[in-house]
């Protein structure tokens, strides 16, 4: 909302807020990671509110054309595309597990708005076709998975 309410997209306090709540998520997973505090509930809800947050500041730089609007069509596609799978899986009794591509995936596909935002768009166009290009791979290798553990569980039936 507060980089909405600019007149051009670039907003220090909108680009420090989205880095706050980025860092914070970060910062959560990485704690209960080291602790071994794991729970169902935040296993599920953390890359919803990561699919989330990608998605909101991909509409503030869609809103201002603060990057290709083309690319960040693919990128909110994807990351809708993976809760409705993602919840398909899991509806299933699939185990879904981020990849090595999809884990790599976060810090560009989530840096590129906060730079856009920031108004440093070279470095927000690099992270933003960097992270496209991780997290389509990753959402490739996530549905060749799924299909295979599908086609698996039907052969046990």
């Amino acid at each position: 909302a507060v980089a909405l309410s600019s007149r051009h997209g670039h907003d220090a306090l909108a680009a420090a807020l989205f880095a706050a709540i980025g860092w914070a998520d970060y910062l959560d997973g990485f704690a209960a990671r080291l602790t071994g505090q794991y729970s169902r509930l935040g296993a599920l809800l953390d890359p919803l509110v990561d699919r989330l947050l990608v998605i909101s500041g991909m509409v503030v730089a869609f809103h201002f054309s603060l990057l290709p609007r083309w690319a960040l069509v693919v990128i909110v596609a994807r990351e809708l595309a993976m809760i409705v799978l993602t919840r398909y899986g899991l509806a299933r009794g699939v185990e879904v597990r981020i990849n090595w591509p999809g884990r790599l995936a976060v810090a560009p596909v989530m840096g590129a708005p906060f730079f856009a935002i920031a108004g440093v768009h070279w470095l927000a166009l690099v992270m933003l076709y960097l992270g496209m290009a991780l997290a389509l791979l990753a959402s490739a290798l996530y549905v060749r998975r799924g299909v295979q553990e599908a086609r698996a569980a039907a052969r046990l039936q």
